[in-house]
């Protein structure tokens, strides 16, 4: 059974047999059969996790336990509005948390996810996209071109799909429009650097 716990960078979760490389948390978003429900999120810590750390294990999507959610790369999940988790992800939680304080003025956790939830759910609870200049983005933002997610890196464009980064295009000129929330867009220009997935290695 294929289970509806896959985020896209444009924020759907949908079902597809593909594997992701890191693991999501928002709380309990599915019910007894694994079924997702309405709900979206229960709390504002959206945080991201390796999908293996040292010798524990969980079934996925067990009863009243929270909602496994699962992302292709590390843009992706930054796209979708999450964090590093400060356990599993210790030194990249440390590295995000200083270069998001120094771009968006924040110090404590609790103030990081509280601008977090601002800049990614609008108030109809729906992702939260703004406009820039493609000039201004930096390398691991996600933008939309023909409707399509596609990747910056390395001044080039990459498409997403669901098993890795497809085609690829030069990086355009003029206004854009920003899946990755303004915050965390600030603390990629700050200097943090997403790992993406291995895909990209072949089409760079």
């Amino acid at each position: 059974m294929t289970l509806q716990n896959r985020v896209l960078p444009t924020g759907e979760i949908i079902a597809t047999p593909e594997r992701g490389t890191l693991m999501g948390n928002r709380g309990i978003l599915h019910d007894d059969s694994k079924t997702l429900t309405t709900r979206r999120w229960q709390h504002p810590h959206w945080v991201t996790c390796v999908t293996r750390y040292k010798d524990w294990h969980r079934p996925v999507m067990q009863p009243r336990n929270y909602t496994e959610l699962f992302f292709l790369d590390e843009p992706t999940a930054l796209a979708a509005g999450h964090r590093p988790c400060g356990l599993c992800r210790h030194a990249d939680y440390t590295r995000f948390k200083s270069l998001f304080n120094a771009a968006n003025g924040t110090e404590k956790l609790a103030e990081i996810d509280r601008v977090m939830q601002h800049d990614r759910i609008t108030r109809s609870r729906r992702q939260l996209r703004h406009e820039a200049e493609a000039k201004d983005l930096p390398d691991g933002t996600f933008v939309l071109l023909d409707a399509a997610p596609h990747l910056l890196w390395h001044k080039r464009l990459l498409r997403y799909t669901p098993a890795g980064y497809g085609s690829v295009l030069p990086r355009p000129d003029g206004t854009l429009t920003v899946l990755t929330p303004a915050c965390t867009v600030a603390s990629l220009r700050q200097g943090y650097r997403p790992v993406p997935h291995a895909s990209v290695a072949s089409l760079l």
